[in-house]
């Protein structure tokens, strides 16, 4: 493993820093201008949250899919499994109660 602060590290973090300020600017930017219809705006929240899970992945802490021991990806995916779970069963409960308490 290289040492963080040799020129690779270091312009492989800039990289990973600037990638992750563009994706965060972006949705804030669509947010405050209004530039998008909403559910237009939600999409590209999604996919630039994923975007910036994937940056993150790569370029902070290091991980791809060709060197990264098995283990370690089967322990990413499991916890993102879970993640989806918790977040989307949150989800599931917090619209039914909405539409429950609607009517």
């Amino acid at each position: 493993m290289e040492h963080p602060t040799s020129e690779h590290g270091l312009r492989t973090y800039l990289i990973g820093f600037v990638l992750a300020v563009i994706l965060s600017v972006i949705p804030f930017w669509l947010v405050a201008s209004h530039a998008l219809p909403p559910g237009r705006t939600m999409l590209v929240i999604g996919i630039a949250a994923i975007l910036q899970i994937l940056v993150h992945l790569r370029f902070f802490l290091h991980l791809n899919f060709t060197s990264t021991p098995k283990e370690n990806l089967l322990a990413i995916v499991f916890t993102a499994v879970l993640i989806f779970i918790m977040v989307g069963g949150s989800f599931w409960i917090m619209f039914d109660l909405h539409t429950r308490m609607a009517a």
